[in-house]
């Protein structure tokens, strides 16, 4: 059987777009407090929400609300980025904003 070369071309973004969304990962982004989250969410035009327990931001990755790209914080202030494949931010807006 022969395979045409837009069959393997199919086939193979399929596998990509169904492995994308595992390859999402939780990063260490160190201690931030909840005013300082909130004031970096406000300045590249985030959703900022914050509960008794934990705090965060959510972003589209490109300067408007969303939940493509988010940090979130417990209440010690430790926070987490969830970034999707290879991505490593160092900071609270690159971990927001691509």
């Amino acid at each position: 059987m022969v395979l045409s070369k837009f069959t393997v071309a199919l086939t193979i973004a399929g596998l990509v777009a169904v492995a994308a969304p595992a390859s999402a990962r939780d990063l260490s982004m160190g201690k931030h407090s909840a005013d300082e989250l909130k004031a970096t969410c406000a300045r590249i035009g985030g959703s900022f929400s914050q509960g008794k327990e934990r705090y965060g931001c959510g972003t589209d990755c490109h300067g408007a609300p969303g939940t493509d790209c988010i940090v979130s914080c417990g209440a010690d202030g430790k926070c987490t980025a969830q970034l999707m494949g290879g991505r490593r931010a160092h900071t609270l807006e690159s971990a927001l904003k691509r």
